[in-house]
């Protein structure tokens, strides 16, 4: 197998964030940006798992190398899960002011027993030949009524992380990758990752 991984985005940031986990073993990390003759994958699913599934499993067959593809999202428990898989289009595109206002809007005066929430991140690692590794990571929180915070992106402001005190919005880098989702699903995949690519 080759020792190229590709990370399924155009984020250089998210990119780093693999380099430095995987270095060490010898991969060597690329994202989307030095694959522009691929075509964008649709992510038509109606869970992260299957949008994270469609990107990485389709782009591994094109290019025939490892893929890593996430998808995450805000789920509040009043809203049944919303906005879920639609948490970045939530008001009709990609504009986070617009998301956030919209969310604060539908839950209006709710108390905060009402304003539980959590954030999912799916991760697939996908290769030709190969069933694909799933792995979840999951932070509590509740959703606050007034931004707090300039950090971060999309809902970071409004999402207060459990037995914090802060929302992500509040945090450094550094410290909201000791809860965050993301970081979370990270860890999983990569505690996994060699046993998987062996078998």
């Amino acid at each position: 197998m080759s020792k190229t991984i590709i990370i399924a985005t155009k984020n250089v940031g998210k990119a780093k964030e693999f380099k430095k986990l995987f270095a060490k073993q010898g991969y060597t990390i690329k994202t989307l940006l030095d694959f522009p003759n691929l075509k964008e994958v649709e992510e038509t699913g109606i869970t992260f798992e299957e949008n994270a599934r469609l990107k990485a499993e389709t782009i591994a067959t094109e290019t025939g190398k490892i893929v890593i593809s996430d998808d995450s999202g805000l789920c509040v428990d009043t809203l049944m899960g919303e906005p879920g898989v639609r948490s970045a289009r939530y008001a009709g595109n990609h504009d986070d002011n617009l998301n956030n206002a919209r969310l604060l809007a539908v839950l209006g005066e709710l108390p905060d027993e009402s304003r539980k929430a959590h954030f999912n991140c799916t991760m697939i690692a996908a290769a030709p030949g190969k069933e694909s590794l799933v792995a979840v990571g999951i932070c509590d929180g509740e959703i606050v009524s007034v931004p707090r915070g300039t950090n971060g992106f999309g809902y970071d402001p409004l999402f207060e992380v459990d037995g914090t005190n802060k929302t992500f919005g509040e945090m450094s880098q550094e410290e909201k990758n000791k809860y965050s989702h993301r970081a979370k699903a990270t860890k999983a995949l990569f505690n996994h990752f060699d046993d998987w690519l062996s078998r």
